[in-house]
């Protein structure tokens, strides 16, 4: 597999930057992907906790956080302190090859893709993409999980001008939908 943090520095940015006619510096870059997960199961049952735990780390290569509820709120059952959710925070190599697994393995992997919108970008230029189930990722055997559950990963970009994010995305072949 090709790694895309030095053909993203040796090649797609300084690509960008000439066709652009910008500093090098003045691009978007990819600053840090956050990977999070949600599930009413993480409150209610501790061993399919420990799956997604274990699972979560799996795929991230990483430790994942436990995030807590602030509020109680009653129609969801939920009391102040509850382990709600987990989340990773991704940097450097760790972010470029998990990048890389998303657009090369996960992706094409998942049911009925047929591209990320572009209407997905915030406005502050971070692209926001939902994985469904997290047995598309190859470290997952499905056999082994009694409970699939849902990503959501959120790229975030530094120096965001959604023109040229979705220019670099182009480049690292990340699949935008054209029609949008």
């Amino acid at each position: 597999m090709i790694n895309l943090k030095t053909e993203t520095y040796q090649k797609v940015l300084p690509a960008q930057a000439k066709q652009a006619g910008i500093n090098l510096l003045a691009l978007p870059r990819l600053n840090k992907i956050v990977v999070n997960l949600s599930s009413r199961e993480l409150i209610n049952n501790e061993t399919v906790r420990a799956q997604m735990i274990k699972s979560f780390g799996l795929i991230t290569g990483q430790k994942p956080i436990l995030t807590r509820s602030k509020k109680s709120i009653s129609g969801f059952q939920i009391r102040a302190g509850d382990t709600v959710g987990l989340t990773v925070t991704l940097h450097g190599q760790r972010m470029y090859d998990f990048l890389s697994r998303v657009i090369n393995i996960a992706l094409p992997r998942t049911r009925d893709f047929r591209g990320i919108d572009p209407k997905s970008f915030d406005a502050t230029g971070n692209l926001t993409l939902a994985i469904r189930e997290h047995t598309v990722f190859p470290e997952i055997s499905p056999e082994e999980i009694s409970q699939p559950f849902s990503l959501e990963i959120t790229l975030v970009f530094r120096n965001p001008d959604p023109k040229l994010i979705k220019e670099y995305l182009s480049l690292i072949h990340f699949p935008l939908r054209q029609n949008g």
